[in-house]
């Protein structure tokens, strides 16, 4: 069966178009691949739980007896040592938890050192 002649320019229009269409929408558009948008969720939700577990971490430093001087020690305390201050005094570990979690003490270092 014979194409006709006005028909193969629009295949070749057809076919540069939509890589034209992908190439655009991955780089400008925002389009993501499934295991990008996978990569991205479990980042965010690290994020959201760390902001969670931070608010029990103040409040747990909040009824340590010893706080003010365990506050004067964690202000003087270089940034990069914070949060192993913050995890030796126990404020990290979470209820149930053995362990204390390192992204949690850090930024509740952060918090409490202002």
């Amino acid at each position: 069966m014979q194409t006709p002649a006005w028909l193969k320019p629009g295949l070749y229009g057809a076919a540069a178009g939509a890589i034209a269409l992908a190439v655009v929408g991955f780089t400008w558009g925002g389009w993501v691949t499934g295991g990008k948008a996978h990569e991205l969720a479990a980042q965010q939700s690290r994020t959201e739980l760390v902001a969670a577990l931070t608010a029990i971490c103040l409040d747990q430093s909040k009824r340590d007896p010893q706080l003010a001087e365990r506050l004067a020690v964690l202000k003087t305390t270089t940034s990069w040592s914070r949060g192993d201050l913050v995890m030796k005094n126990g404020w990290a570990t979470m209820p149930g938890a053995s362990d204390g979690n390192r992204q949690v003490a850090n930024a509740c270092a952060e918090r409490l050192a202002v």
